[in-house]
């Protein structure tokens, strides 16, 4: 018998599922497991030409159930009384109404449009510039705390596009749910969608739920963007609840599948950004940034005295209950280094990143070097527009290919302080980051520049499972072990395992690349829109 109780932490990203077994007294984790999408593996279902990136809720259901029962071989799983879900988003799937995914249903097992549109995928760019369209005349500003702008990854988007073009789904979907919702049903057995406790973060970064307009945007401003938006309104919610809330208990089917008591109680799911948040120990005037292959960058407040421009969101308990959660990032990061890379690799080269990493690192601040545009997959914030591409700046017959990565690096970087200043410029003061995910643990040359840039200090959280931790979190709290996300904080968060401090003569160096990334940047936009324009 384990004497502590334990909580499980169910971590979904892009390419695989996580689970971890924590002790809820020690935050200690005891067990992980990883299971890989087999079905996204073998590339099934998605698109990198058209930027369809699609799931199918089988990898999603056997990936729960391996993990899960992985992390159980080593323990009484008497002892487990809670279980916490994150998963990536916005993230949606049309049901029927039993709450079943429509790729579950026969004729539909092959249908892209019938399975989960993953966060990434941009299908949608031509809905959301209708969304935003529309929103800019509609009398009720509904874009006022998603930072003036609605984006092609989020819920309304996917979902009008799927609608349009798809009319099976369309005839047979009853409403959609984002992947955690689901999740939720399945584990506690919920059948109707109407029972279905949505979480808020997803609700208020990605459907434009809030409180200021009693829940989602009206059905009559939705069906003046598109009536099926408008029909489809009457099957959504209007209540939402914070993640560490009491979803259910286990249903007996799923008990029996992963060995657990029937008492374990699901916590409302959250995104994996803002459980890493709480996993990482978020304090109110700092900032968690999580560096992966893209970028997010969360805050906690109190009291925000404005609707802050150009942000992916602020929402009333979207990361911890009595707090608003604010979120910014940007859609490619690591990816952009990956992305040069492969390029030059395509060219013959076998280098690696950690071979462009260590000549980068040696090579001195050059404000007038090359310069790099960070919109490798748009640009999410500051203001959203995810028709930019981006562009690299300065090159001459002797420039180096770790000159270009050290490049890219800094590019990044702006991109960053360019956030933190629209945060700082709306009364947001942010003291410190800490840094989780892959990049923070790996790259030294990445988290230096970032301070440096910034000039702030960056301290690393020691674990690698923080967006698992911020699940687990919730559990224990849904389970009654912690009566609050900021009580288990203090007991189950990652430690810091290191912090990297800004060198001011290097910060007097970057500011003045910075300046210039500024000016490239906003000409490289003025030309951009020009081009969408003439297309038009």
């Amino acid at each position: 018998m384990h004497s502590a109780p334990l909580v499980i932490g169910v971590d979904y990203g892009s390419d695989s599922v996580r689970a971890i077994l924590m002790e809820c007294d020690t935050g200690r984790i005891l067990s992980t497991s990883v299971f890989e999408y087999p079905r996204w593996k073998a590339g099934l279902y998605s698109n990198v030409s058209t930027q369809q990136f699609r799931q199918h809720p089988l990898d999603y259901i056997a990936g729960l159930e391996y993990c899960v029962k992985n992390v159980l071989k080593e323990v009484d799983a008497s002892a487990v009384t809670g279980l916490g879900i994150d998963t990536t988003g916005s993230t949606p799937c049309a049901v029927d109404a039993n709450c079943v995914p429509l790729a579950l249903l026969p004729g539909f097992e092959e249908d892209p449009d019938a399975m989960f549109v993953l966060w990434k995928d941009h299908t949608a760019l031509a809905e959301a510039d209708e969304i935003n369209r529309r929103a800019s005349e509609y009398p009720v500003n509904y874009l006022k705390y998603c930072g003036g702008v609605y984006s092609g990854e989020w819920f309304f988007s996917k979902i009008l596009h799927i609608l349009r073009h798809n009319p099976r789904i369309r005839e047979k979907a009853f409403t959609f749910v984002e992947h955690g919702d689901w999740l939720t049903a399945l584990l506690t057995g919920t059948k109707d969608p109407s029972k279905l406790l949505r979480n808020r973060c997803a609700a208020g970064h990605k459907a434009l739920w809030n409180p200021e307009w009693n829940g989602l945007p009206s059905r009559e401003f939705l069906a003046s963007v598109d009536p099926m938006l408008g029909e489809l309104r009457n099957n959504l919610y209007e209540t939402t609840y914070p993640a560490g809330t009491c979803a259910g208990s286990l249903c007996d089917e799923w008990a029996e599948r992963l060995g657990l008591s029937r008492n374990v109680k699901i916590s409302v799911p959250a995104f994996d950004a803002h459980l890493g948040a709480i996993g990482a120990g978020i304090e109110q005037g700092g900032m968690v940034t999580v560096f992966g292959t893209s970028k997010v960058d969360l805050l906690t407040a109190r009291e925000v005295s404005r609707a802050i421009p150009g942000i992916c969101g602020q929402v009333d308990g979207s990361i911890i209950p009595g707090y608003t959660g604010l979120e910014a990032g940007q859609a490619a990061f690591g990816d952009a280094y990956a992305w040069f890379k492969n390029f030059l690799c395509n060219t013959g080269s076998s280098i690696t990143l950690p071979e462009l990493e260590k000549k980068a690192l040696c090579l001195p601040v050059n404000p007038e070097g090359p310069l790099v545009a960070d919109w490798f997959n748009g640009r999410r914030t500051p203001d959203a527009d995810e028709h930019l591409k981006a562009a690299i700046f300065g090159l001459d017959l002797g420039t180096k290919p770790e000159q270009v990565y050290r490049a890219i690096v800094e590019g990044t970087c702006c991109g960053m302080r360019a956030i933190v200043e629209r945060f700082e410029e709306n009364g947001l003061k942010i003291a410190s980051i800490r840094a989780v995910g892959g990049i923070a643990k790996k790259s030294p040359l990445v988290m230096q520049c970032c301070a440096d840039i910034l000039q702030k200090k960056l301290s690393i959280a020691e674990s690698d499972q923080v967006c698992a931790i911020g699940a687990a979190i919730t559990g224990a709290v849904a389970s009654g072990i912690y009566p609050d996300i900021p009580s288990a904080i203090q007991k189950m968060a990652s430690p810091t395992a290191g912090t990297y401090t800004p060198d001011p003569e290097k910060g007097k160096l970057y500011d003045r690349l910075y300046k210039r990334y500024r000016r490239y940047c906003s000409a490289l936009e003025q030309e951009s829109l020009k081009d969408r324009n003439r297309r038009q």
